[in-house]
């Protein structure tokens, strides 16, 4: 079945022009025996630094995006896609030849929504990107997971959407960017906005409450340039602190799911107090200072959520997403309409 579905890839991008065309290059050169649709998102036009990348692919559909966030950028991209299968992947990703084939596969079974795969770093020279393997980086193993509607309902605390994958690698049916359970992503959450990160984590979150399926292909890996400097490890990592306690307070606020709390207010604390315990006991090499660093991204997630609502109140939602099927009876409706005018004048 999955080999009869039609396929949009969107990419997101930010000023970082060698990176997408080295995505770029990997995305034209896949295996699928079948065509499909690549479209990249622009997240800052103004700067004038993506347009000359496209230039050299003339088969992408470029599509802009000047609102600043990823979760802006990806609607923007869900929006214009005309796939049953939306793919989506970053700047600072790369593939093998078979990624495509094997991420979406799974999709032969009808229950499943999401399929994420793994995330391997392209590298492992510098002390930055060392860290961010130690502290706990992108891949998500080498077993295959599936989660469903009856594991939201299983845990105490808060349900680990965390532990499925990442958007870096990930295909959806299009269909849930309509789902009223569903839909598109919050705009609050997200790189780019002070929240930090959390739009992927939230949206398969909304996907297991509506009780379909996610599964975790490891098969599927790319590769990911992790950051050389330190000081952009820090910042990522900060950012990644604040959308961790960001990410559940949307979960309590707009789902009602108390679990939350018990994440936020035992689990998270004890959490960094283990790891602190290994590190001073010496039978952890990682850095007290980071886990401070965590610790101070945490507690500035209530305020950092605050501001990313009340950005997204003054700069507004994105559009609606429209099913394919939809947009063409509606194309066909209008120029029905046309003819009828014409054949009356």
């Amino acid at each position: 079945m999955s080999g009869k579905l039609s396929i949009s890839i969107v990419v997101a991008t930010l000023d970082r022009p060698e990176g997408l065309r080295q995505c770029l290059r990997s995305l034209t050169e896949q295996t699928m025996p079948r065509p499909f649709e690549i479209i990249v998102v622009d997240n800052n036009p103004a700067s004038g630094v993506t347009a000359p990348v496209l230039v050299e692919f003339p088969g992408v559909v470029p599509v802009t995006e000047p609102r600043r966030g990823l979760a802006y950028a990806r609607n923007k991209g869900f929006i214009a896609s005309t796939g049953q299968i939306v793919v989506t992947t970053d700047d600072d990703i790369t593939m093998p030849r078979e990624w495509l084939g094997r991420l979406t596969a799974p999709f032969d079974r009808p229950e499943v929504m999401v399929v994420t795969g793994n995330v391997i770093p392209r590298e492992l020279e510098t002390r930055a990107q060392q860290l961010f393997e130690a502290y706990g980086g992108l891949g998500r193993g080498l077993q295959p997971q599936i989660a469903d509607g009856t594991c939201f309902h299983r845990f105490r605390s808060a349900v680990p959407t965390w532990k499925l994958g990442a958007t870096a690698n990930a295909a959806f049916r299009a269909e849930i960017f309509s789902h009223p359970q569903i839909g598109l992503m919050d705009e609050a959450l997200g790189p780019g906005m002070p929240s930090g990160v959390g739009e992927d984590t939230y949206l398969f979150y909304r996907v297991l409450e509506a009780g379909y399926t996610i599964v975790y292909e490891p098969n599927a890996f790319v590769w990911h340039q992790h950051r050389r400097g330190m000081a952009d490890f820090q910042r990522q990592l900060y950012n990644y602190s604040k959308g961790h306690v960001a990410y559940h307070l949307t979960t309590l606020f707009r789902d009602h799911d108390l679990r939350a709390l018990v994440q936020i207010g035992m689990m998270v604390p004890a959490w960094h107090i283990l790891r602190a315990v290994r590190r001073l006991c010496g039978t952890s090499q990682y850095p007290l200072l980071l886990i401070l660093l965590e610790v101070s991204g945490n507690l500035a997630g209530p305020w950092s959520l605050w501001r990313s609502r009340m950005r997204v109140r003054r700069e507004g939602r994105s559009g609606t997403y429209i099913p394919v099927a939809r947009r063409s009876a509606t194309a066909a409706g209008s120029g029905q309409l046309a003819q009828a005018r014409n054949l009356k004048a």
